[in-house]
């Protein structure tokens, strides 16, 4: 998926380094991430989240709170209503430059601050907490021994998963004063929970509170299994599965008009990587999107079918609709058609009829199956119409294939 990098402006001056994921057309919609605490919008999960978002067509900003990543400013000077200040802000850039984002997204302290900056973002219709706290507080425990400490002095500096932080007092003086659940109870917004309940770092409680808290409609997901980063590629591919169908509920994500195409124009395929994960491909053909991968066996992730798969699916689809176009045609009493097949190598030798002798041969295996009343001539009159499909024709005959490098 295609990523336009560039900054705006916070609401405080500074410059903030953005991320916009997008589809490889039009989008359907946009969405706004915000990460984790201390995090950043490179961090993987946001990262594989908003690609898979953008190869199902949904354009994501993510971006670098104040102080953190490529963003200026001064972390120890942030704080959470900052925070909640930057993603407002993000909210108005995207509306002026593109449109404002239907979806909200935030993961741990970033779903807090989502809930909090939900009320100011007019355009959201739906919004996604990822393992979120219900408390902003609740970050205070990742450095509970130094509280103390930043009270009398000020400013402490605290290791956070391994990097030093300056956090002050007036941090913990901010996220004490909010009421995050009088805001979710306010929220008038389609909700969806997803935590993990073996989280070790945000407790499912966290989850709880804020689904009793919200407001109908309302939904959880369980994310058994993942931790609390989301550092599993299938956990981040999962999210963003559950989210882009939970999602078309609540959003519009039909494609905008366009100008209808001549019933008989073919229409182009584009495969694109998409970077998440060694092998995976979006796949567009007009409205649709598909995705493509290899099996785990060969060294991919198994997001959905592979090349041969695809070729398998086109011979399949084709042999099934020229028999039902055939039957409908002669008023037969066809009521199903189901094709299965298989791929594999066998050796020249080991096929009498084939003109080639030696090395290997690409066989594909296709058993058709009728259902209907239909008499002995009936069927073997569709199972030859069966190789006259279009595809199959194409597979048998001469193939030129004509490669040229884009401008």
């Amino acid at each position: 998926m295609p990523t336009e990098r560039f900054q705006f402006t916070s609401s405080d001056g500074h410059q903030l380094a953005a991320a916009l994921d997008l589809p490889e057309r039009t989008p359907h919609a946009y969405a706004l991430f915000a990460h984790c605490f201390t995090c950043g919008k490179d961090v993987l999960a946001a990262k594989r989240i908003a690609t898979a978002l953008a190869a199902r067509g949904i354009a994501v900003l993510r971006f670098d709170f104040t102080g953190l990543g490529s963003s200026e400013g001064d972390f120890a000077n942030s704080t959470f209503s900052s925070n909640v200040a930057d993603l407002v802000r993000a909210a108005d850039h995207l509306r002026e430059t593109r449109k404002g984002p239907a979806i909200l997204i935030g993961h741990s302290l970033g779903g807090a601050a989502i809930l909090a900056a939900a009320g100011q973002i007019p355009d959201a219709k739906a919004v996604v907490t990822i393992a979120a706290p219900s408390d902003p507080a609740h970050v205070t425990h990742l450095f509970g021994d130094r509280v103390e400490d930043i009270r009398q002095h000020g400013k402490v500096e605290v290791q956070l998963a391994g990097r030093p932080f300056h956090i002050t007092s007036e941090f913990l003086d901010d996220i004490a004063e909010h009421s995050l659940m009088a805001q979710v109870t306010k929220l008038h917004k389609a909700l969806l929970i997803m935590h993990s309940p073996t989280d070790d770092t945000v407790g499912i409680d966290n989850a709880t509170k804020i689904f009793v808290a919200a407001k109908h409609p309302k939904s959880f997901v369980s994310l058994a299994g993942s931790d609390h980063l989301l550092s599993g590629k299938r956990d981040a591919a999962y999210v963003a599965d559950v989210i882009a169908a939970w999602a078309a509920r609540y959003v519009d994500l039909a494609l905008p008009a366009q100008a209808p195409a001549s019933d008989h124009a073919p229409r182009k395929v584009v495969v694109s990587e998409t970077r998440n994960g060694k092998f995976q491909q979006t796949v567009s053909v007009g409205p649709h999107r598909l995705v493509a991968d290899e099996p785990l066996a060969a060294g991919g992730d198994d997001s959905g079918p592979g090349p041969y798969d695809y070729l398998l699916a086109g011979l399949g689809a084709c042999t099934s609709m020229t028999m039902r176009m055939y039957a409908d045609r002669k008023s037969l009493p066809l009521d199903r058609v189901t094709v299965t097949l298989d791929h594999r190598k066998i050796h020249a030798e080991d096929c009498a009829e084939c003109e080639t002798r030696t090395g290997m041969l690409d066989q594909i295996e296709r058993v058709i199956a009728i259902e209907g009343a239909l008499d002995a001539e009936q069927r073997t009159k569709l199972m030859e119409i069966a190789d006259k499909c279009p595809v199959h024709r194409t597979l048998k005959s001469e193939i030129r294939i004509v490669t040229s490098a884009a401008d």
